[in-house]
This record gives C-alpha cells, sequence and structure tokens, in this order.
C-alpha cells in the first residue's frame, strides 16, 4: 500500500473506533498543530502522522476497560503502543518506524520527557490541545459522562491546573507563541464561568 494509502487506512480506522464520536476531533487537530509548530524543522513526517493519529486508541470506548474500578487505574498508553506495533504494518506503514512511533506514544503526555524531534512536537501539540476553548471544550463534554466528573464544579480544577501549569511544560518557540492566545481565551472563560456563577456553580 502506498504512503497515501497508509495515511488514509490510519484515519479510516481512527473515525470508526472513536468512541464517543467527538473524540475522533482530537487527532486530525493533533496532527495539523504539529505541521504548524514543526515548520521549518526537520523530522520524520511519517511517524509523527501515525503517532499523533494512534496515540489515544486506549481512551476509546470499546478500548478501554468498561468497570469503573479497572478505567480509574487504567493506563492506555501500553495498550495503544501494542495495538499500534500490531496494526500498522497491516496498512503498509514501514516496519523500521515502529519503535520510533511507540516512543512518541509513550512520551506524549505532559508530565513525560520526550527525547526524539517527533516526540517533542506530538506532546507540545497534545498540551496546546489542552488549553484554550478547546481545552475547555474537550474537558466539559466530558461532565456527566465520565466517572470522574459528575458536574461542572469537578472540572474547573482541571481547567484551573491547565492553564496555571501546561503552558510551561511547552519546549519550542512556536508552541509557547500559540499557547499565549489560548491560555488568554480560557483564562477568560475561568474567569467568566467565575463571575457568573461563584459558589453556585454545581
Amino acid at each position: 500500500m502506498s504512503e497515501a494509502g497508509w495515511r488514509q487506512a490510519v484515519i479510516d480506522y481512527i473515525r470508526a473506533e472513536a468512541a464517543p464520536a467527538d473524540k475522533f476531533g482530537h487527532q486530525p487537530r493533533l496532527y495539523a498543530l504539529t505541521c504548524e509548530i514543526g515548520r521549518g524543522m526537520e523530522y520524520d513526517d511519517e511517524v509523527v502522522f501515525a503517532a499523533a493519529w494512534m496515540h489515544d486508541l486506549g481512551v476509546f470506548l470499546g478500548h478501554r476497560p468498561a468497570d469503573p474500578e479497572e478505567l480509574a487505574c487504567w493506563d492506555h498508553v501500553p495498550y495503544t503502543i501494542a495495538r499500534t506495533r500490531a496494526l500498522l504494518p497491516g496498512w503498509g506503514f514501514p516496519a523500521q518506524k515502529l519503535d520510533a512511533v511507540a516512543e512518541v506514544i509513550r512520551t506524549h503526555q505532559p508530565h513525560n520527557e520526550p527525547a526524539s524531534t517527533e516526540a517533542v512536537l506530538v506532546r507540545d501539540a497534545d498540551i496546546l490541545e489542552q488549553i484554550g476553548a478547546m481545552g475547555a471544550l474537550r474537558i466539559l463534554v466530558k461532565v456527566g459522562r465520565d466517572t470522574r466528573y459528575p458536574s461542572y464544579s469537578d472540572v474547573l480544577p482541571v481547567l484551573f491546573r491547565a492553564v496555571e501549569q501546561l503552558p510551561g511544560k511547552l519546549r519550542l518557540v512556536q508552541s509557547k507563541r500559540l499557547a499565549a492566545g489560548r491560555v488568554a481565551s480560557l483564562r477568560a472563560l475561568l474567569a467568566a464561568i467565575e463571575k457568573e456563577a461563584g459558589k453556585l456553580l454545581y
């Protein structure tokens, strides 16, 4: 299968597996962000594309535990890496690049320390997706359907932590530039919520 073929196969698979359905939008936005912040840099776009599209497979319904107690301690990363290694070669992805994809997925979260350029790109992009208007939308949509967030008051601490802690974890200059507007948007939203709801947010 051609490069265009395996890329489309990845997109089609994630589109079919993403559940709830709104989780699908994160992948194309994430890859677009890697292209934006990586402009002018040398990196392997095949590795970045595969990792960006596959990195959250283990958080989709049907791929994560259904039992709340199991879900509470679920680490989706090992599962995602194993499934990625199993699936990508069948779509025509270069087998010699599987280790590089696995490393990007392994270190894509804010608390990780990525070593490769590809891993830094994906991690920075994933952090940007957690702040700003999109970061708020992604967490607010979980209220009532995620056992961790039964009410709005349960997600506000997540947003406050995001705006206070995540920008400082960005590595790349372009990522930090993009973060400035997103941080301002999220701070404005949080201030508006506090002003309108005060202590009456449930």
